[in-house]
């Protein structure tokens, strides 16, 4: 069908469906390769941020992760309870929580290596195509990010 004989409100052509779904069913693969590392894939995100750098604020963390840190603290105490990070005061404001990794933590590393070529392979996507669809989403976050920031009233 041409671009302009096409209904706007077709399930098909709404983003936010092919996002939604596409989301969920990849976040669905990421689960059973996560499973042996005991992890969720919520709690993947936080330890790849936390491999990316160690020992930084909770607000900082919730930032990178896009989480607001009431919603990360639940994830950062079963993290904690697993032995593969922990929480300390920081030095500089004792109000703030640091976020540290256990030597288990950076140990886990190692074994989560086997995740990303694991997860092309069941995507059945080539490498160079992940990338591309990654650099596209990314750009997309930029912009609504982007968005938000002007819509502020000063």
């Amino acid at each position: 069908m041409p671009p302009h004989d096409r209904d706007p409100l077709s399930l098909d052509e709404q983003i936010c469906f092919a996002l939604a779904v596409a989301s969920r069913d990849v976040v669905a693969e990421y689960r059973t390769v996560l499973e042996p590392l005991g992890l969720t894939h919520p709690q993947y995100l936080v330890m790849l941020a936390l491999w990316e750098r160690d020992r930084v604020p909770l607000r900082e963390l919730a930032d990178r992760l896009h989480l607001e840190p009431a919603t990360l603290s639940p994830l950062l105490k079963r993290l904690e309870s697993a032995g593969l990070l922990s929480r300390t005061r920081s030095e500089v404001d004792d109000r703030a929580l640091s976020i540290v990794l256990t030597d288990d933590g950076r140990a886990l590393r190692r074994r989560a290596l086997a995740v990303p070529p694991t997860m092309v392979s069941r995507l059945g996507l080539e490498a160079d195509e992940l990338e591309e669809l990654n650099r596209v989403l990314r750009g997309l976050l930029g912009r609504i990010a982007d968005g938000r920031t002007s819509a502020v009233p000063a």
